[in-house]
């Protein structure tokens, strides 16, 4: 049985998971996601390569990193999952640019307890200064191995095509009008947008209306002003959506954030 467990604390979402037949739809996080696999094999697509986390492999997720994911096969998979604020963990690293993980998985013994224990101290509910304490002993790790350089930012027409996909999220994007702002036929637009981002625009759109929704359950323990502040047609449709990219729905989500 498929079964996804979320928790936070000190702004650092925390995820137990363990599935056999579920299957992640392209989406990305506008966090940075790092986690460990404790049994079976983690099988996603990352920036187009095939990716295999095998048991004690940390993986390594940056913003908006386009990926799926899966279980290897009928032995099913248990991980855990960190995800934080990019500049909550720029804070912590004494770090001023953004930074980006070079590789998308690593075999380290230290780093994978690091993130094994402050996902337990989170899951169970422990201290906030005891999970904070975990955090920095975590980025400490991050930072002696080496596992990040200099982020590369969005060329300008990638920027301003978020910023216009973002903008609003009530109303499916117009195609035709942000590709002729950006001077581009509406293919030229599409092809370019998913060469630079790994994901089509609808699908950035659909993945920032989802994120955003999560924010908000977050933030007002609202579930239903979520659904109307996001555009979604009614709760049904922000549960289906919600579930493809975080396992369960915004409804379950919602019951774990705000216990």
């Amino acid at each position: 049985m498929d079964k996804f467990i979320y928790k936070k604390s000190v702004g650092i979402t925390a995820l137990a998971a363990s599935m056999t037949d579920f299957t992640y739809k392209k989406h990305s996080h506008m966090e940075y996601a790092i986690g460990v696999t404790l049994r079976g094999i983690q099988h996603y697509t990352l920036d187009g390569s095939l990716q295999l986390s095998h048991r004690n492999g940390v993986m390594l997720f940056n913003p908006e990193q386009a990926h799926d994911g899966m279980a290897h096969d009928k032995e099913g998979l248990e991980y855990v999952m960190l995800y934080m604020d990019p500049q909550l963990l720029l804070e912590v690293m004494e770090k001023k640019d953004i930074i980006r993980f070079s590789d998308p998985i690593v075999y380290d013994n230290l780093l994978k307890q690091k993130i094994v224990s402050l996902s337990e101290a989170i899951l169970t509910e422990k201290d906030d200064d005891l999970c904070s304490e975990l955090f920095f002993s975590l980025t400490e790790s991050l930072i002696k191995t080496d596992l990040s350089k200099d982020f590369k930012k969005d060329n300008a027409l990638i920027k301003k095509a978020k910023e216009m996909l973002y903008e609003n999220l009530m109303t499916i994007p117009k195609l035709d009008e942000i590709s002729c702002e950006l001077q581009l036929s509406k293919f030229q637009f599409i092809r370019f947008f998913k060469a630079h981002t790994g994901i089509s625009p609808y699908q950035y759109f659909l993945n920032c209306k989802i994120v955003r929704a999560k924010q908000l359950i977050e933030r007002n323990k609202d579930i239903y002003a979520a659904v109307a502040e996001c555009g979604f047609v009614d709760l049904a449709h922000l549960n289906k959506h919600f579930k493809s990219v975080f396992g369960i729905t915004a409804f379950e989500y919602s019951s774990y954030i705000n216990q």
